[in-house]
C-alpha cells in the first residue's frame, strides 16, 4: 500500500506523519484490497482540513474532515474512513453472495 501525505499551509512533521499512519493502519486492516491512500492535510484560517483518498479496487472512496485541531481533524477523518470502507467491504461481499447464489442455483 502506498501512503502520500501532503501538507497546504501546513509543515508535515515526522509526528503528524507517523500519527496520519497509526490512524490509516486500523482503517486499512479491515480491508486488503487497498492501493494506495492520498492524505492532504491543510489549514485556512481557524480551520484544520484533512483529506483522504483511498484507491481500491473498483473505486475512490474520498472523505474529508474540518476541525479546530489538526489531530481532531484526523481522528474524525479515520472514523469516517472507517465506516466507509466497512460499509464498500459489506456491500462489494453481498455482492458476490448474491451472485454465487444465483450461479448455484442454475
Amino acid at each position: 500500500m502506498n501512503l502520500n501525505i501532503t501538507g497546504h499551509h501546513v509543515e508535515v512533521t515526522e509526528a503528524i506523519r507517523a500519527y496520519v499512519s497509526d490512524k490509516l493502519d486500523r482503517v486499512i486492516r479491515h480491508f486488503d484490497n487497498v492501493t494506495s491512500v492520498s492524505v492532504i492535510l491543510s489549514v485556512d484560517k481557524l480551520n484544520q482540513k484533512a483529506d483522504a483518498t483511498v484507491h481500491v479496487r473498483g473505486k475512490d472512496i474520498h472523505v474529508e474532515s474540518v476541525d479546530a485541531d489538526l489531530y481532531a481533524a484526523i481522528d474524525a477523518l479515520a472514523d469516517k474512513l472507517d465506516r466507509q470502507v466497512q460499509k464498500y467491504k459489506q456491500k462489494s461481499a453481498e455482492h458476490n453472495h448474491d451472485s454465487h447464489k444465483f450461479a448455484v442455483g442454475r
